[in-house]
């Protein structure tokens, strides 16, 4: 209903629609209405007082959508008609379903996602549940709103650390803890290796024999590598994510010295203490560090060759990388160098941080350290806990029933328990936050929705879009269920998924006020309950199924 008020102001105003939307505010209290509009930006403009321009514009509003508009002050405050936009509302959701709150914005772009990108020959930890998750939602967001997305996995299959894991497991290998538990007796090589000084030089050289094409040490690698997919896939698959392209840093191995001549050629590179670097400085930027003494490449060396790559392959429109908050120095400093370059697809990437899971000293896991907390271990223990409160509501359900409704409830849990928070902010990594059942929780958003499904299992009336009058629960519901379009174009410019999130438990919470206060079987408005109740559920089952998260229909 925003963009009615902004089309009405648009007629009276040459602020453009976006400049509109912009200014447009929800009231602090339902008595000043439902949006308004502070006028204190056109008092330079119209050389008029703002009181004055808020009563002018308000008496020249004439909408079927309004109650009524009046001027409060500086401000214009529109009523919405809630009976009107009720029927508006409701016809829309039922005859666009899965599809309403989408967009056509992105016809005909294609925006590219880098996510998740978990490292090869390390346990796949909770810290890469972040951007797995979060990527994953962002590309549902972009695919809803028209856009051609791109997933793709970035795998950390390149580097210094693959030295270390080569040298180590030269030294401290064990062929049969590598059959039986791979990841298990990599992770515990490599904390051996970072524990022991001596073993630096070593791993420096086994690296750059690894680049240089040694043999042994490629097929070590290529063994590593392949044991971690088949590892990550499990977890992939248990979240539902899937990927348009997996790729990883090794596949620009052979195609990097093209790109450190070309940036030599364009005289932005200079020797700096025997390495290779773009001195950034004046931008307040420091030195990107292109190529290291020994001649080894760098993170920034293959991530700019791989959005070379990527933007002559795709022609993206948008590139978002997810990755965590700590690497934004490194995404500033690429994202110059390719536009310093002349690539002014720079200006479309955009680095999307989020922040940490921290052990509970308040510490970041670290691999190097044995410090991690695996996902599967975290899947595993959360679907035995949803297994047992299905089990305290429903002592007879079948073990295939079971297993389905652990599954999706546990994955509503993890998803939902990450997605309602500030992709920014840090968190303290509980396992009860993730294993709560109660409040503001995923179970309790599969709960509402089954609550809402059996009403209409019970019922066999036809569902009716008009009503005479309104309750306020009725009208309150029929609101927030018209800003799902709003809130979804808000959570793609701002790349943020906690905003559909929280309207998904908003409108939750809406709907279950309406249930515990209105009668909807047998009473007189019968067939317009039921639609309200048929509309919820299906806002409500494309909310959460942005954010990664299948309903249940019955719990």
């Amino acid at each position: 209903m925003k963009d009615i008020v902004v089309q009405e102001l648009s007629k009276l105003l040459s602020l453009d629609k976006e400049k509109l939307l912009l200014l447009i505010e929800t009231p602090p209290s339902k008595e000043l209405g439902d949006f308004s509009f502070p006028c204190f930006t056109l008092a330079k403009e119209l050389k008029k007082n703002p009181v004055e321009i808020a009563k002018d514009i308000s008496s020249k509003i004439k909408s079927n959508h309004f109650e009524k508009v009046e001027a409060k002050g500086p401000y214009i405050n529109f009523y919405i008609d809630k009976k009107s936009l009720a029927k508006e509302t409701l016809l829309a959701i039922s005859k666009e379903k899965d599809k309403y709150g989408s967009s056509k914005e992105g016809k005909g772009k294609t925006l590219l996602i880098d996510l998740s990108a978990p490292n090869i020959a390390k346990p796949f930890g909770i810290g890469h549940l972040r951007s797995t998750i979060i990527g994953n939602s962002l590309a549902s967001i972009y695919s809803f709103s028209g856009y051609k997305t791109v997933k793709i996995n970035y795998l950390g299959d390149w580097g210094t650390q693959f030295g270390k894991l080569i040298a180590g497991y030269k030294k401290f290998g064990d062929e049969k803890k590598l059959k039986s538990n791979p990841i298990s007796h990599l992770q515990e090589i490599y904390v051996k290796v970072n524990s022991d000084p001596d073993m630096d030089e070593i791993a420096r050289s086994e690296f750059k024999s690894l680049e240089d094409g040694d043999e042994k040490n490629l097929k070590l690698w290529k063994r590593f590598r392949k044991l971690s997919l088949e590892e990550f896939d499990k977890i992939y698959s248990l979240l539902g994510v899937e990927f348009d392209v997996i790729s990883g840093e090794s596949f620009y191995n052979d195609k990097m010295d093209k790109v450190v001549n070309m940036l030599e050629k364009k005289k932005l590179l200079e020797l700096n203490q025997g390495a290779l670097v773009v001195d950034l400085s004046k931008y307040n930027l420091g030195v990107c560090l292109i190529k290291k003494t020994d001649g080894a490449t760098l993170y920034a060396t293959r991530d700019i060759t791989a959005a070379i790559d990527r933007f002559q392959n795709y022609k993206f429109d948008k590139m978002i990388y997810e990755v965590g908050a700590e690497q934004k120095l490194h995404f500033k400093q690429f994202f110059k160098v390719l536009k310093l370059a002349g690539f002014d697809f720079a200006d479309n990437c955009v680095h999307v941080a989020h922040g940490l899971y921290l052990d509970n000293d308040g510490k970041k896991f670290s691999t190097r350290k044995g410090k991690i907390v695996q996902m599967s271990d975290v899947l595993d223990e959360v679907i035995a806990l949803a297994t047992e409160e299905i089990l305290k509501r429903d002592p007879k359900i079948s073990k295939t029933e079971i297993k389905k409704r652990a599954k999706l409830i546990a994955l509503s849990a993890i998803i939902y328990g990450d997605l309602k928070n500030f992709r920014e902010n840090d968190a303290i990594f509980d396992i009860d936050r993730f294993v709560s059942f109660e409040g503001n929780t995923g179970p309790y958003l599969l709960y509402t929705y089954a609550r809402a499904k059996s009403i209409l299992f019970k019922s066999n009336k036809k569902l009716s879009y008009s009503i005479k009058e309104l309750s306020s629960k009725e009208g309150d519901l029929v609101f927030e269920l018209s800003r799902f379009p709003l809130v979804v174009r808000e959570a793609r410019e701002s790349y943020s998924p906690n905003l559909i999130a929280n309207y998904a438990f908003d409108l939750s919470q809406k709907f279950n006020e309406f249930y515990h206060s209105e009668q909807v079987i047998g009473s007189e408005t019968e067939s317009f309950k039921l639609a309200l109740v048929n509309s919820f559920s299906q806002v409500l089952k494309n909310s959460l199924s942005l954010l990664g998260i299948k309903t249940l229909e019955k719990m």
